[in-house]
């Protein structure tokens, strides 16, 4: 998904020219803490509440334009570039220029952590595991291949590699919930498990064998 397709059009944006009061009139109806600023229809930057409650009200916005925030995105680039940037900056919008760095829009960090989450397939039922691997052995062909043989699959793959260990962390959503028999493969073919989230295979097998049991006194 790109930028442009996530922006906000009727989003409000002020000038150089425009008083520090009006910019934060604008941050309490729109319950942000950016602004975009322009400066001759081209967008320079954003503003902070922060900076604007240290100025002055009646002030322009012209005299905090040396603390401005560098930042926005391209229209045609993926969306998690915009996740990056926000991250990044803790910004609570993330701008979306065009090539003559025109503002096209904003995207509200909400809306980026609601996208994200559909992006990770967060809104899909399945277990998650959490494997560590060194470099030279992570291959996604054998840890799919493993998830495989246990008539399922993978919906999600995420990976990072760790600074102070230099392992790679590896992430994997699966389309089923019960994961032990899954995890028990992974172990086999020695791969670490680091955590795992679903259901027990074998715990469901007691729940069945209690209701037998109960089943069974109650003749």
């Amino acid at each position: 998904m790109l930028a442009s397709q996530l922006i906000h059009t009727g989003f409000p944006a002020i000038n150089l020219f425009d008083r520090v009061a009006l910019a934060l009139q604008l941050m309490e109806d729109y319950d942000v803490l950016h602004l975009p600023v322009l400066s001759e229809e081209k967008f320079i930057g954003l503003v902070t509440k922060d900076d604007l409650f240290d100025a002055d009200e009646d002030a322009l916005v012209a005299s905090l334009e040396h603390s401005l925030v560098k930042v926005s995105v391209k229209t045609e680039e993926h969306f998690l570039v915009a996740v990056k940037q926000a991250a990044a900056h803790q910004l609570s919008l993330v701008p979306v220029v065009n090539e003559q760095s025109e503002l096209a829009g904003v995207i509200p960090a909400k809306d980026l952590l609601q996208h994200l989450s559909h992006f990770l397939g967060n809104d899909e039922p399945g277990g998650v595991i959490v494997l560590e691997t060194d470099k030279r052995h992570f291959s996604f062909g054998e840890i799919s291949r493993l998830v495989e043989t246990n008539d399922a699959y993978i919906t999600q793959l995420n990976t990072y590699a760790e600074a102070d260990t230099g392992l790679v962390v590896v992430t994997i959503k699966i389309n089923k919930i019960e994961v032990s028999d899954i995890v028990a493969t992974f172990q086999r073919y020695e791969y670490i498990v680091r955590y795992y989230f679903g259901k027990e295979q074998y715990a469901n097998e007691l729940k069945e064998n209690y209701n037998h049991l109960i089943a069974y006194l109650n003749i």
